[in-house]
């Protein structure tokens, strides 16, 4: 494919100094993107003309200005992650053979957003618009996890601990206990705490400021998910979220 030269090297220039904390000097910038030094400054000269870059004379400091953060934050106000999670969805339900839920927090509860189905006889369906209790839930135990325990105490006390089933968490300890593991391995285990037979392995897709904005499931029948699936299916899950998340542009964990 072929490339315009100083095109790719502004580029370069712009990716730098969007790493650098404090700004950065002419000479560094330019042994960083292996350029000449006056070859690296005619460039800047031209970012800073058009407000991407800005010069600080007193400290003789190159840093990212005002225009990049305006292009960079056009990109957040279009990006749509129902179009963009589709394919990472169909490839993680080809995979795994199971079905696939993308979901958002909501008021405390979790809403299913959209569902790629798998193809087996027995499989776990859920409408889009669907709300679920999130102690309960893999896609909203791996929100929680990431949570501030205050936010956790608020939604326990808003929507409390209802016992869904056998295996249902209903004490605050025993749910923060689970959610300090599900916040170590990267994934949420639901092990048939909403429906009797019903096993969800879930993982958070995260946004710019690497906060988690939505979580991926795989759900399916406890026979087809037993205890020695669950740690491929948490890495399945987590690479496929730590993917989504920089398409997404977000910082994945």
């Amino acid at each position: 494919m072929q490339q315009v030269q100083s095109l790719v090297r502004a580029l370069s220039i712009l990716n730098t100094l969007a790493d650098s904390y404090d700004g950065m000097t002419l000479t560094d910038i330019a042994r960083q993107v292996k350029l000449p030094p006056s070859t690296a400054h005619r460039l800047l000269t031209t970012l800073q003309h058009e407000r991407y870059v800005t010069f600080d004379s007193e400290r003789t400091l190159w840093s990212i200005g005002v225009q990049a953060f305006s292009v960079g934050n056009a990109f957040t106000k279009n990006r749509n992650l129902n179009h963009i999670v589709r394919p990472y969805m169909r490839a993680l339900m080809e995979e795994s053979g199971e079905t696939v839920n993308l979901a958002v927090a909501d008021d405390g509860e979790v809403i299913f957003l959209s569902q790629v189905e798998c193809r087996k006889m027995m499989r776990a369906l859920v409408t889009p618009g669907r709300r679920a209790l999130m102690h309960c839930s893999g896609v909203g135990k791996a929100l929680m996890a990431f949570l501030p325990e205050e936010d956790i105490d608020a939604i326990i006390a808003r929507h409390g601990l209802p016992k869904m089933t056998e295996r249902t968490l209903i004490s605050p300890q025993a749910l923060k206990s689970d959610l300090n593991v599900a916040r170590r391995a990267g994934y949420a285990i639901d092990d048939e705490e909403h429906a009797v037979g019903l096993r969800c392995v879930a993982g958070v897709v995260r946004d710019e400021t690497g906060i988690p904005i939505a979580a991926l499931s795989l759900s399916g029948p406890a026979a087809r998910i037993p205890d020695d699936r669950i740690a491929s299916f948490g890495t399945l899950i987590r690479r496929v979220c730590h993917d989504l998340s920089r398409e997404y542009g977000g910082i994945p964990a």
